[in-house]
């Protein structure tokens, strides 16, 4: 049976899209949209303050670069966590293994 899906209408920087999206992603996916229209405008308006006019195009590529470095740096982050974790984790079953021994 084939996953079925249906066409949303997104709103991007005034602009109206029109996606398909898989069943049950719906709220996922108009998210998605409102984060991107967010990150975009912020790029918009500040370009605006600066005095600068940016294109839509080069607004998507710098929303897109800053949201993924947001996502590699977070990926890094957790990374790091899992390290941490398991650290710990092994040093607690070495310290369990040494009071087993000491048991005996």
């Amino acid at each position: 049976m084939a996953n079925s899906s249906k066409t949303l209408a997104l709103t991007i920087l005034d602009r109206e899209y029109r996606v398909n999206c898989p069943q049950g992603a719906e709220t996922d996916l108009r998210e998605a949209a409102r984060f991107l229209n967010e990150k975009m405008e912020e790029i918009r308006d500040a370009g605006s303050k600066a005095g600068k006019v940016l294109g839509t195009d080069r607004i998507a590529v710098i929303a897109a670069l800053n949201i993924t470095h947001q996502l590699l740096d977070a990926e890094h982050r957790e990374a790091d966590v899992n390290g941490g974790i398991q650290r710990i984790s092994d040093r607690i079953d070495a310290l369990l293994a040494e009071d087993s021994q000491l048991e005996l």
